[in-house]
């Protein structure tokens, strides 16, 4: 890809476990065009990842790809292996995964002692080398699988990672609250209630069958019943996680709304960043630093 970063355009790929986002990019960085799909990592059969980008290069252009995401996990095209912490681009950028005649270089994910991230990298570090974020500063990201990272320097230091996306997820499709959480999901009184209480009890499972009962007692309209069990959720993701600082919020609506009502509603301080421009940022600079 060498000979490609002075005069030629390239692709930059978010790739997901469900999702797949694509940007090419001029040499000097700028947007030229953009798509979107829901062709995740899950999504391609054994032996389709080829043939897969290669539709992608059709609709962008058939050029050198740089990807983040799933599709450097075990269930990806090719395992790039997890960085250790602390870590920065320059970290990401030295240790590229190359698939090998396609043009196609992986950013490896992160490992904490107990924890891993694939893609979320990219835009924690993006928003800082932007100057989205501050170089010091705590990050809440959003997600089936919300990220809380701390950076010092530019660099992540340290994460957790919160299934709050996949339990909503979970619990709308399956189980007791099957049915009953299929309205809309926004910020107000039913959902900030629902944040009151994921906070202030121990048990979450507790909270979370009341929603049903509230429902049958007619204390709760069925029609609020998932803003409030979102809030539930959220509430109590959130609210361990209080303190002084600020909180950086680096997703896009309506997740980073909600997530900045929740932190507000406890007392704390939030700011929302937009991911988009953070990733693109990660991506751009992982390229100029790249052996």
């Amino acid at each position: 890809m060498r000979d490609d970063r002075a005069t030629g355009d390239w692709l930059a790929i978010d790739w997901g476990s469900s999702r797949r986002r694509a940007w090419r990019l001029s040499a000097a960085g700028d947007v030229v065009a953009a798509h979107a799909d829901d062709r995740g990592v899950l999504a391609i059969p054994p032996g389709g990842f080829p043939a897969d980008l290669d539709r992608l290069r059709g609709l962008l252009g058939d050029l050198p790809a740089i990807a983040a995401g799933m599709v450097g996990s075990n269930r990806g095209w090719i395992e790039a292996p997890y960085r250790p912490l602390p870590a920065g681009l320059s970290d990401l950028a030295a240790n590229l995964a190359v698939v090998a005649g396609v043009r196609l270089s992986i950013v490896p994910g992160l490992a904490d002692a107990a924890d891993v991230m694939r893609g979320e990298e990219v835009q924690l570090l993006g928003a800082a080398a932007a100057g989205l974020v501050p170089p010091d500063c705590r990050i809440c990201q959003p997600g089936t699988h919300n990220k809380w990272a701390q950076l010092e320097g530019g660099r992540i230091t340290g994460f957790t990672t919160v299934m709050t996306g996949e339990l909503f997820a979970l619990l709308k499709a399956n189980g007791v609250l099957a049915g009953m959480l299929d309205g809309e999901v926004s910020d107000g009184e039913a959902f900030r209630r629902g944040v009151a209480e994921g906070a202030g009890r121990r048990d979450l499972s507790a909270a979370l069958f009341g929603v049903r009962a509230a429902v049958l007692l007619k204390r709760l309209d069925p029609a609020d019943a998932a803003a409030f069990a979102s809030g539930v959720l959220i509430g109590a993701d959130v609210g361990p996680r209080m303190g002084q600082a600020p909180v950086h919020v680096l997703a896009g609506p309506p997740l980073g709304t909600l997530y900045a009502a929740a932190i507000e509603a406890l007392g704390g301080r939030s700011t929302i960043v937009d991911s988009t421009p953070a990733f693109l940022a990660g991506m751009r600079t992982i390229r100029r630093l790249a052996p």
